[in-house]
């Protein structure tokens, strides 16, 4: 008999939702949507911040007399300081809610893009580009979180796939900023980083106006009523942290062998894609933003994520990758501005597309109690394995080198389209076997408030084995809690 984690490929037929998915976002309400939307924009808000940076790489070289191995100093710097943020804002958004953590978060990192943009020496840059990624760590767990738990279960994949579509939609914004509004700003590169700042700052305070989570609000009623001690929550919430790494220790060290090998796809392909088309294509800034345009414009995230739902989560991730594997030579092979468009195109769809069913993959595996930490610091500690990406083409150009011809002249330049043919295909072969290899929970309950009981072990509060038995008025008050919304 085949291994479980093959037989499990597709979900089983009683996990496949029956009923239509337009019948279930019509029966949506606007709390739900606006939840939704602030959390999509949030992570919109993250791409938007990082990718301010590889936009003006050419930029930021002339500013501050650097190389471009210097300036991408700064991503892998971010990187590598975002699994901070994700520990101390997911344990924050588990212990208090997800709507103060997810508002201090987009304030944190409003600030800190306001003040990149008065920077005038390079230590003073990547100082504050290592304290953004600390802000920015805490985002993608809070906005997932914030966005996912509170959806029916038919909506998830959808849900997922057009969330972390908002990544490539914050690479969108970036770049148009980059192209029609730098050139013309008398401030230049800085007005990029503005822009970030006034948009984070909208973001937290769109989600000021909304209530808290579903899930926090029924959870705390579940406490309350269940007659919780919460002067002593804090304590027990760590010890409650250590159980699950005691009882989930594997889980969490596949979920970020995971993350790391779809960072790597993603940055690998994506990080130093506009510096490849100038240099080693030579294409122009613009002419190079254009193509980068037209490789986020892809909508593999959505259309994955709802695949996701009825073939199962890691089966669309695996055919997704695939897929963008088999658009590798037409992603740098030719040299005309159309086809190097067409194979950007193509390979964010694949890229985009397994990115897609991230989100609800993460929270369906996590521990239920921890779905704003686990996702979040998985995430996070993938990026930062995989934070020298950059750096490591860079390093490859050194050594791999074309000729071109440049104002009528024949000059040597890197040769990063071989550089990232080669890596993207080695993450590419890795990503799809750490995905056959791992767990699927498809269609985990979100809906009921969960504790950590002895060892790490998950109970809901409204499960049968706390039901049967209730015998007070109070246990049956503590059940209605839990199911009212269910119903």
């Amino acid at each position: 008999m085949a291994p479980y984690f093959l037989r499990n490929l597709l979900p089983r037929r009683e996990q496949i939702q029956k009923t239509h998915l337009l019948t279930v976002l019509r029966g949506l309400t606007w709390i739900q949507w606006a939840q939704f939307f602030v959390g999509w924009l949030a992570w919109t808000c993250d791409a938007i911040d990082f990718f301010s940076v590889s936009l003006s790489i050419d930029r930021l070289e002339r500013q501050f007399n650097r190389s471009a191995h210097d300036i991408t100093t700064s991503i892998t710097l971010t990187l590598l300081f975002r699994s901070v943020g994700a520990v101390v804002f997911g344990i924050f958004s588990d212990r208090y809610g997800r709507k103060w953590p997810l508002i201090c978060n987009l304030l944190l990192i409003s600030s800190l893009e306001l003040c990149v943009g008065f920077v005038q020496t390079f230590k003073q840059f990547l100082a504050l580009r290592s304290l953004f990624g600390v802000g920015m760590g805490g985002i993608w767990g809070l906005a997932a979180s914030t966005a996912l738990e509170n959806l029916p279960v038919e909506a998830r994949g959808m849900a997922s796939g057009v969330l972390q579509q908002g990544y490539a939609c914050g690479y969108l914004i970036a770049a148009l900023v980059s192209l029609f509004i730098v050139p013309h700003a008398k401030q230049g590169w800085r007005v990029m980083f503005w822009t970030a700042c006034g948009i984070s700052f909208t973001t937290a305070c769109l989600r000021a106006l909304l209530p808290e989570s579903e899930y926090v609000l029924r959870a705390r009623e579940v406490e309350r009523y269940g007659g919780t001690d919460t002067s002593k929550k804090t304590k027990a919430f760590i010890k409650d942290v250590k159980e699950m790494l005691k009882q989930h220790w594997a889980l969490c060290i596949y979920a970020i062998l995971l993350m790391a090998g779809f960072n790597f796809l993603s940055h690998g392909s994506q990080d130093l894609y506009p510096t490849y088309l100038e240099t080693t294509k030579g294409f122009t800034p613009h002419d190079a933003t254009i193509a980068t345009i037209f490789g986020s414009l892809s909508l593999g995230g959505i259309t994955a994520g709802i695949i996701s739902q009825r073939i199962g989560r890691r089966l669309t991730m695996i055919l997704m990758v695939l897929l963008a594997g088999v658009f590798i030579p037409l992603w740098i092979l030719p040299n005309t501005f159309v086809m190097l468009s067409a194979g950007a195109f193509c390979l964010q769809f694949g890229v985009q597309g397994a990115w897609g069913v991230i989100p609800i993959q993460l929270a369906e595996m996590s521990p239920p109690a921890f779905r704003a930490t686990f996702p979040g610091v998985a995430y996070q500690l993938g990026n930062m394995i995989s934070a020298a990406s950059a750096q490591i083409e860079t390093v490859g150009g050194q050594h791999l080198t074309t000729t071109i011809v440049k104002a009528g002249k024949k000059v040597t330049v890197p040769d990063y389209a071989k550089v990232q043919g080669i890596f993207i295909g080695a993450v590419a072969a890795f990503v799809v076997f750490i995905t056959i290899i791992g767990p699927e929970k498809h269609g985990s309950d979100f809906e009921h408030p969960a504790f950590e009981k002895g060892g790490g072990r998950e109970e809901s509060l409204t499960s049968p084995k706390h039901v049967i038995g209730l015998n007070t008025d109070k246990d049956i008050e503590l059940e209605k809690v839990g199911i009212k919304q269910i119903e």
